[in-house]
């Protein structure tokens, strides 16, 4: 499995709009196996994770002109770019 770990910086008031536009796009693109999108207790920067069934999966989904526009949007609640961490995942699991 293969995905992206990252890091985002909400603007003051915007979490509520920004977790309405994700749920807006509840079409999984071909290849996502899961994703996650946590608050940690200690820091206002949200962190989020992406699971893909490949490598090819990830780079044709960040491909897409749907992914882009929904980052477009997504980017109107941040304060600047989300910092990105992609790899393979080597060990896990959902219980």
């Amino acid at each position: 499995m293969y995905g992206t770990i990252f890091k985002l910086k909400i603007k003051d008031g915007h979490e509520d709009q920004l977790l309405n536009l994700m749920k807006e796009n509840n079409e999984p693109p071909e290849g996502m196996v899961a994703w996650f999108l946590m608050k940690p207790d200690d820091n206002q920067d949200w962190i989020g994770v992406a699971v893909f069934d490949s490598v090819e999966s990830h780079i044709s989904n960040a491909n897409r002109p749907e992914t882009n526009d929904n980052f477009m949007k997504m980017m109107e609640h941040l304060d600047g770019e989300p910092e990105w961490t992609d790899g393979h995942y080597v060990i896990g699991e959902l219980s």
